[in-house]
């Protein structure tokens, strides 16, 4: 049995996007318990060369907008990156969950072979579809949200693996 592209990715990307809300979420509501200012969770690291907590979700969804989008062939949604609070990052993982309910498999038939053109640290980069899924999207978008639930761990929210997996 084969699995397809769209099977791989967007209801995979869709998935792992509401657990994050749901981790998010269980972050905003701890913060309020602990009379935390939420911009202390919103604007924590993990260390000092590394991206903030808001950051993070933004280049998470950038990863699950973005991929499917050039699998398909479409242009990617372009996002300001203004996020500063918990609705703001919400709002932008319930934009890029509604923005992934508009593929259908047919979208992506085939896309494993597309060549997928890219800027990576400033060179021109081409790859296959499915190498680009599976090595440069899929596991730059699972480090951002393992990375956005580490800080957000580290900083002492109950979190455990069931909220991180969406259970």
């Amino acid at each position: 049995m084969t699995i397809s592209m769209y099977e791989a990715s967007v209801p995979v990307f869709s998935a792992r996007l509401k657990a994050l809300s749901a981790v998010l979420s269980a972050a905003e509501q701890n913060a309020a318990d602990r009379k935390i200012d939420p911009q202390v969770f919103l604007t924590a690291r993990l260390a000092p060369d590394m991206f903030a907590l808001v950051r993070q979700v933004q280049i998470a969804t950038d990863h699950a907008k973005g991929a499917p989008s050039r699998l398909a062939g479409r242009e990617v949604p372009k996002y300001e990156d203004n996020e500063v609070s918990f609705a703001d990052v919400q709002a932008r993982i319930a934009k890029t969950i509604d923005h992934l309910a508009t593929f259908s498999a047919a979208d992506l038939d085939g896309s494993d072979e597309r060549m997928i053109e890219l800027k990576l640290g400033g060179k021109d980069v081409s790859l296959t579809g499915l190498q680009y899924l599976l090595h440069g999207a899929m596991p730059n978008f699972y480090f951002h949200v393992t990375t956005a639930y580490d800080i957000l761990r580290h900083n002492g929210v109950p979190l455990g693996k069931a909220t991180f997996l969406g259970r």
